[in-house]
């Protein structure tokens, strides 16, 4: 049972993104949980539709049979009349692979692919369904667990093939990304890179996940998690594994001693306030030729009141100068800033990780760039923001 065929079929992948249940077996396409009303005008939710499945080279060719099949109950209209417009008298049959159809539909037409198939015939029997039960629907939106020992993500990246950007989600595929520091908004870089089919993602961080912690990053920890104390990459790889491989966990703080980790890394996010420990793996990364982002925020308090900056520096090989004067290393971005006590602010920690990720997919092609941006600060009370780039 292989879903290649609904990857490689426009109009197959076309019915998955809209929610049908489908599955292949043995030549045959069979769309699962399908509404339909019974003879006493009950809706009931088990029917199976099947479709004879012509392909070459696992991609759909136009349907041949203008025929369909059924597992359940013969559908009915909505005071339970039998749906006689569809209805073929032919034997009950087993096609094998547990397939097995209790009656034969029939609805002549030239269907251009199996989208229109599929969706014609469901129309006869699920808006009889409908008109009994208004909440009674095919599109039921099953998780669909992805195949392969290659595959990224333990079940199938359907937001990407609804949103047609497959080709673009490529270009970020297979790299290794380091995120050093899973604070505030390290762990929300983490959150929004670990749904990217990027290969690995190495986390740095030696701190245990703390209280405080729980009000800054994503998610929401339990009492018992909090009381357990565990540190933060292995609090955050257990999120994250049930969604995709590839995440490895570094439960250490980097310094000079092991900052050989970094090397064979694409990118690398710098998501740490100790000045002299960033200045030491800035000066690593420089070393290697790496390209990176570095984060940071000044938040003051002032009249009761925050403010300050969220900032974002991009350095490559080609803006190691400019963006070199942007990189802050004072411990917490100044004396004066509140984010050092653990302030709660994780819409500016969101936001900081939202403008380092998105300036990471623009270095690899993903996003439009056309200011090619070294530097981007938010100012919180202005709302503005400013920018650097080379052009």
């Amino acid at each position: 049972m292989s879903r290649r065929p609904i990857a490689r079929s426009a109009d197959l992948l076309r019915l998955q993104n809209e929610g049908y249940d489908l599955e292949i077996r043995g030549g045959y396409l069979l769309v699962r949980n399908v509404p339909y009303v019974t003879s006493q005008a009950a809706v009931r939710y088990d029917g199976i539709l099947i479709s004879t499945l012509e392909m070459s080279d696992d991609v759909t060719t136009a349907p041949g049979d203008h025929r369909a099949f059924w597992t359940g109950e013969h559908p009915c209209h909505s005071d339970g009349r039998k749906i006689t417009s569809i209805e073929n008298p032919s034997a009950a049959q087993s096609f094998g692979n547990g397939v097995q159809a209790d009656f034969t539909f029939s609805a002549k037409a030239q269907y251009r692919d199996y989208h229109h198939k599929i969706t014609t015939y469901l129309g006869r029997i699920t808006g009889e369904a409908t008109t009994v039960d208004p909440q009674a629907t095919a599109l039921t939106f099953p998780a669909i667990v992805a195949e392969g020992d290659g595959e990224v993500f333990k079940y199938v990246d359907t937001a990407t093939s609804r949103a047609g950007i497959g080709a673009v989600n490529e270009k970020v595929a297979g790299l290794k990304i380091g995120i050093v520091g899973l604070g505030g908004t390290g762990s929300y870089v983490l959150d929004l890179v670990v749904k990217t089919p990027v290969a690995e993602i190495h986390t740095f961080d030696g701190d245990v996940y703390s209280q405080h912690n729980a009000f800054r990053s994503p998610g929401a920890p339990g009492h018992e998690e909090l009381t357990a104390k565990p540190k933060k990459v292995h609090y955050f790889k257990a999120i994250y594994d049930k969604m995709r491989h590839g995440i490895i966990a570094h439960d250490v703080y980097l310094d000079e001693t092991n900052l050989h980790l970094l090397n064979g890394l694409d990118f690398v996010f710098v998501c740490v306030d100790r000045g002299t420990v960033k200045e030491k793996i800035v000066e690593r990364l420089v070393v290697n030729g790496m390209s990176f982002v570095e984060v940071g925020m000044g938040v003051m308090l002032v009249d009761g009141k925050l403010c300050g900056i969220v900032r974002t520096t991009t350095s490559t090989a080609e803006t190691r100068t400019q963006a070199a004067p942007h990189i802050s290393y004072a411990d917490g971005d100044g004396g004066a800033n509140e984010y050092v006590s653990n302030i709660q602010i994780a819409e500016l920690n969101a936001l900081n990780a939202a403008i380092a990720v998105v300036q990471w997919k623009k270095l690899f092609d993903f996003y439009q760039d056309t200011r090619e941006q070294y530097y981007t600060g938010f100012g919180i009370a202005a709302g503005g923001i400013v920018y650097e780039g080379s052009k």
